[in-house]
């Protein structure tokens, strides 16, 4: 009686366990660039654009979003790297939260991971250039064109 609930519970285990490699085996990954404006004096905000390559393809993005703390300037930052667990390109749409503090004069180095409400991870590196002083907390909200 004891051995047929262990055969029983390790089963449904391997059988978890299975279908928890199959459901993370079909997302996918793509590369995307990102070209973000910023400007704010205490609250500021965020516009620009960029470009998801998913299973050959390239989409077009649009990015914006809001930030509230110490801010103060302006920049452009362009942002490049790797997005995971997507299975289709609208995945990667969605809003985007973080806290962060920088400080870029002239020219400054930027990295970030950033996941949405959909489980799409991006892991962004770049470079800043502007004038900019933060300790914030900010949102991006990136849409497919």
């Amino acid at each position: 009686m004891r051995l047929t609930s262990a055969i029983r519970a390790a089963l449904i285990a391997v059988t978890a366990l299975f279908a928890a490699g199959l459901s993370s085996a079909q997302a996918d990954s793509g590369s995307i660039s990102l070209t973000i404006y910023k400007a704010g004096w205490v609250i500021g905000g965020s516009g620009g654009g960029g470009t998801l390559n998913f299973r050959g393809r390239n989409y077009a993005l649009s990015a914006g979003g809001i930030d509230y703390g110490l801010v103060f300037g302006g920049s452009k930052t362009v942002l490049r790297g790797r997005v995971s667990n997507i299975n289709r390109p609208s995945d990667v749409a969605g809003v985007y939260g973080a806290a962060g503090a920088g400080l870029a004069v002239g020219g400054g180095a930027r990295a970030i991971v950033l996941t949405n409400q959909k489980g799409a991870v991006l892991e962004l590196s770049g470079r800043q250039v502007g004038l900019m002083a933060n300790l914030d907390l900010s949102g991006l909200a990136i849409t497919l064109k």
